[in-house]
């Protein structure tokens, strides 16, 4: 047991229970930080996976407090070489040390526990691995880890996925929300050739050209646009992600829906941020940040105006998404780049500003930040594919997208 002390003669205390559990008891003071060590023998260019129950009681920031932490370390206690590349464009070099990992939370359990499990390639020269359970911030809180396991296992598949952004002017006017709908079909049918597994579509496609009062195409979801678009996605074996107005009893939302390959509405995002052009017309603003489980990861949406705030964002992140769709009119690109560096995900905008302007393109972006691939002609898609389970590495920093929620600021109302 080690304890970092902030008050003199006051730590965190452990115990162990009959089970092998190990429990560590803050103190009711601030500051105190405390966790059980091991070092486990590791051998280079294996994989190991770690997994742990967690259960926390009286601690008000679970996820700043309760903490996994592992090093890695050459035979000799000296800094190994990290098996994930850097981008030189920063300091110039492909490779920099390993730095801890955090593994994630999953799900809760019937008991109230949490489970917490990553698997992890072995860099070349590590000859041990430090693993570390926290107690950390949490006056008077109490941990049981528990059902804890460092081994070694068959390296993972890899999970890539084709993502693709739909580049659509929807020109002209007069026309029906059915007659937009026939319009963006084969630019589907395109990216569905070139084996996209998720395509994004615009905001508001039911409106562009059709009409500036919303609420007068809103519809039900489900409905006939996501009937249609359902159909496409079962056709195709792909997810679509389709913005439009929906209708709920007296009110009206701008939405983002996700399509499934089953021909079914997999879930839906209600935009929360609205400009002003959006309330002037009667929309309301949605008040929540679902993720939604595909079958390569975790995808969460948002629209247009949300990327000029960065909390949307950083709650679908937190809520586990690795991409995120963005149906825009227009919006700074600098934003939705920034949106990805700091959460640490791709994201795929589809927009109606045309591809001639320093302002949002329909592109692909990674989670530095760096568009992929961008649409340079209208009535186009872009299609490139990503593996989610290779992590960003940054150089001093290491895998930031995983220490994102144990050290981001504690949100309003967490």
């Amino acid at each position: 047991l080690v304890n970092l002390e902030r008050v003199q003669g006051i730590a965190v205390e452990g115990s162990i229970e009959s089970d092998g559990s190990l429990i560590l008891q803050s103190p009711n003071e601030e500051g105190c930080n405390g966790y059980w060590e091991k070092r486990f023998t590791v051998e280079g260019g294996k994989w190991m996976r770690f997994s742990a129950n967690r259960l926390a009681t009286d601690t008000e920031y679970e996820r700043r407090s309760c903490v996994v932490r592992i090093e890695w370390y050459g035979e000799k206690g000296q800094a190994v070489t990290s098996p994930h590349p850097t981008n030189p464009a920063y300091r110039g070099a492909e490779t920099t040390s390993a730095r801890p990992d955090y593994p994630r939370d999953g799900e809760q359990n019937a008991d109230g526990s949490v489970t917490v499990a990553d698997t992890y390639p072995v860099p070349e020269r590590a000859s041990y691995a430090i693993v570390q359970l926290h107690l950390r911030w949490a006056p008077g809180g109490r941990v049981v880890w528990k059902d804890v396991n460092f081994e070694t296992v068959a390296a993972p598949p890899s999970r890539k996925v084709k993502l693709a952004a739909v580049h659509s002017q929807l020109a002209g006017s007069g026309r029906t929300a059915a007659e937009n709908r026939e319009l963006l079909r084969p630019l589907i049918e395109k990216a569905a050739g070139q084996g996209a597994d998720l395509i994004v579509l615009p905001e508001l496609l039911t409106c562009k050209g059709v009409t500036h009062d919303y609420a007068s195409v809103a519809e039900s979801i489900p409905g006939e646009t996501t009937e249609y678009f359902c159909a496409l996605a079962k056709q195709h074996d792909c997810y679509i992600v389709a913005g439009l107005p929906e209708k709920v009893e007296n009110l009206v939302y701008n939405v983002a829906v996700l399509l499934g390959p089953d021909g079914k509405v997999v879930g839906k995002y209600r935009k929360v941020t609205l400009p002003r052009e959006e309330i002037a017309r009667g929309i309301a603003p949605g008040d929540e940040y679902p993720v939604f489980e595909t079958r390569f990861g975790k995808v969460g949406m948002m629209i247009c105006y949300d990327v000029f705030f960065p909390e949307v964002a950083r709650e679908l992140a937190m809520n586990g998404a690795e991409v995120l769709a963005l149906p825009i009119w227009g919006g700074n690109p600098r934003l939705a780049a920034a949106r990805c560096a700091e959460n640490g995900v791709y994201l795929v905008s589809s927009t109606y500003t045309s591809h001639e302007f320093n302002w949002m393109k329909s592109a692909i972006w990674d989670r530095e930040g760096d568009r992929i691939e961008t649409a340079n002609e209208w009535e186009s898609v872009v299609v490139t594919e990503v593996d989610l389970s290779k992590p960003t590495y940054w150089d001093g920093l290491g895998d930031f997208q995983s220490r994102i929620a144990r050290e981001a600021p504690v949100r309003e109302g967490e």
